[in-house]
């Protein structure tokens, strides 16, 4: 498409025709497409376009169709359901990379629930080394680095990407599921007399809470995190 072309103004669009529209785009996109860039290509305001895009997700989703339209809070995409991802797999040759161990998904919920937070701070929690896990987590690009805190060493903060959010089906951090041991394990001042006792059962409560939320709520793409 040439500058001319790019540039050149769009005939506006009724209410269905943007709905479909909206469609055609995250269709021929295939990856995550920002509130921003929508709302400038369908000649609506950005708040505007989110609430838009909500609606239509909400209609969109309640139909029998093997497609999601996922919301996330800066972005949206479309993605195939979980439940069909063997048959894509099968059918476009693509390999399952395998699951995520109870260390990660551990490693995963403690910083999903309290970025950011260090490499130390999950340690503290899990009661063990945490290099392996958070090393992986990083190249699975479920977590990133989010600066640094201001202590001695200056360590890495860490925090959940959108992957993230599209690997477990989330609209938002604020979808994460409560847990009790969020609440009685994962405060501050509850680390230190409770760290020795969440690598025994608290670590694995949150293992399973990880791996409850990929099962029920997870709307992954063609590949495993």
């Amino acid at each position: 498409m040439n500058e001319t072309n790019s540039q050149q103004t769009l005939e506006p669009l009724e209410e269905n025709e943007r709905r479909e529209a909206l469609e055609a785009i995250l269709f021929a996109a295939g990856y995550p497409v920002s509130y921003e860039k929508l709302a400038a290509t369908l000649n609506m305001q950005q708040k505007e376009m989110r609430g838009f895009v909500e609606d239509f997700a909400r209609e969109y989703n309640s139909a029998k169709r093997g497609i999601l339209l996922l919301v996330m809070e800066d972005s949206c995409q479309l993605c195939s359901k979980e439940r069909y991802k063997d048959y894509v797999r099968r059918a476009m040759g693509i390999k399952s990379s395998g699951k995520l161990s109870n260390s990660c998904l551990e490693a995963l919920a403690i910083v999903a629930y309290n970025q950011p937070v260090t490499k130390a701070y999950i340690e503290q929690v899990r009661g063990v080394d945490c290099s392996w896990a958070v090393g992986m987590l990083c190249d699975k690009q479920l977590i990133e680095p989010r600066g640094r805190l201001d202590a001695p060493g200056k360590p890495i903060l860490y925090g959940t990407t959108e992957d993230f959010l599209r690997v477990f089906g989330l609209n938002s951090l604020a979808d994460l599921p409560g847990s009790d041991f969020q609440e009685t394990v994962f405060s501050s001042q509850a680390i230190p007399q409770h760290a020795s006792e969440c690598n025994g059962n608290g670590g694995t409560a949150v293992a399973q809470d990880a791996e409850r939320l990929r099962e029920e709520n997870s709307s992954k793409l063609f590949s495993d995190a």
